[in-house]
């Protein structure tokens, strides 16, 4: 029996890949900095080993996820999120036998890069909206000229995402913070598959609640938007010599044409538009092998929908709370499954070491749920910031 062995564990989408593999006969472990996470409880998990946060000391992570790459005679190696970043460097280093899905580190970390990937998306005049870092004189003309957004370069889950008014002044100046115009229009998301550089799949969609910036109940597109979409993404792979998912975040602008404003080169909640048993063939093999869409067309973290829910009652926004109560009813969750029951049922205790940080220090779940694993939180990044004076 093969054994793949997933980088991460804590979230929806790591149980959709332990799911997909299971249909392929594989034996699933996963390696996780938290002792608790959806996935532990999974039937579809063999078991789970605990290993060092990866950016409080990358050098000890990848030494232990190779150990445990070794020891447990692992085929296949699948990154889940932003553990990507220390991941795809241990590629030159894996035993023959086992095989890293993802691209090369260095094409992971430009696109990741959101400076870098809107010069990349530019450099094939793809649209995408005028961008630059805080500390170039281009920002300061893009801040005088038009409302704008700041960000950090390599952020992520929406933190520290700041809408600014045009004329207002660039506060922080630093090279890590990237100003971008602000596009006003529909939000999509996407997420394909490529092998190769050949997209095998994609699939577009947008959200209808949010948690912050991140979407918690969202719906497949196959309209006009989704067409167009789908062009720009083939037009940006053509000639990446790409391998691993790659998901893009557009703005739709007035005129119906999808700005790109920033790349993830990893998983994203688009998985679940995939049914499991094409997902587990296709990163069975490096052939090209289909994808084929779920028949739901709708999906929801449906506790977080509930505690959007509740929060809009809370600001006396009834009808909102409606409309979300019902969503959270009338749509399929993620995680809940008939014949693995455990990861919805626990689903609370199971994200204590997320819960916790966000109720006991007010941070939000986005950034209780990635500040051990992402690089924006490495010592070396907030060191770089914080001396510019931006919190994160």
């Amino acid at each position: 029996m093969p054994t793949a062995l997933l980088t991460l564990g804590r979230l929806p989408k790591a149980l959709a890949v332990a799911r997909a593999l299971r249909t392929q006969g594989y034996r699933v472990i996963v390696a996780e900095p938290f002792t608790w996470h959806v996935s532990r409880v999974s039937r579809d998990v063999a078991k789970s080993f605990r290993l060092p946060a990866p950016n409080k000391n990358p050098e000890a992570y990848e030494e232990a996820l190779l150990a445990l790459i070794i020891e447990e005679q692992v085929d296949l190696v699948v990154p889940v999120s932003e553990e990507a970043h220390y991941v795809l460097a241990i590629r030159n280093r894996l035993p023959p036998h086992a095989t890293l899905f993802g691209p090369d580190v260095n094409l992971y970390r430009s696109l990741a890069n959101k400076a870098a990937f809107i010069d990349a998306a530019t450099q094939k005049s793809l649209t995408a909206p005028p961008s630059a870092p805080a500390n170039s004189p281009l920002a300061a003309a893009l801040a005088e000229a038009s409302d704008y957004v700041t960000k950090p370069i390599n952020g992520c889950s929406g933190m520290d995402v700041e809408f600014h008014r045009a004329g207002d002044a660039v506060i922080n100046l630093s090279g890590n913070v990237l100003v971008q115009q602000a596009i006003v229009g529909e939000v999509v998301s996407s997420l394909s598959m490529v092998k190769s550089g050949e997209l095998q799949a994609t699939t577009v969609y947008s959200g209808s609640v949010f948690a912050g910036t991140v979407a918690i109940c969202f719906q497949r597109l196959d309209d006009d938007i989704a067409a167009k979409v789908n062009r720009w993404i083939e037009q940006f792979t053509n000639g990446l010599n790409y391998t691993g998912f790659v998901a893009f975040d557009f703005i739709v602008d007035a005129s119906g044409v999808p700005q790109a404003i920033e790349c993830n080169p990893r998983l994203t909640s688009g998985i679940h538009f995939f049914t499991a048993e094409s997902l587990g063939a296709a990163l069975a093999t490096a052939e090209q092998v289909p994808l084929i869409a779920h028949s739901n067309t709708a999906w929801q973290w449906r506790y977080s929908t509930l505690t959007e829910a509740y929060a809009a009652l809370f600001s006396g926004d009834f009808k909102e709370f409606w409309r979300r109560l019902k969503l959270s009813w009338s749509i399929a969750d993620v995680v809940w499954s008939w014949r693995d029951p455990l990861p919805f049922l626990l689903m609370t205790p199971l994200s204590w070491p997320i819960l916790k940080p966000a109720l006991l220090e007010g941070i939000s779940l986005g950034e209780a749920c990635q500040r051990d694993i992402a690089p924006l939180w490495s010592a070396s990044s907030n060191e770089a910031v914080s001396g510019a004076g931006n919190e994160v």
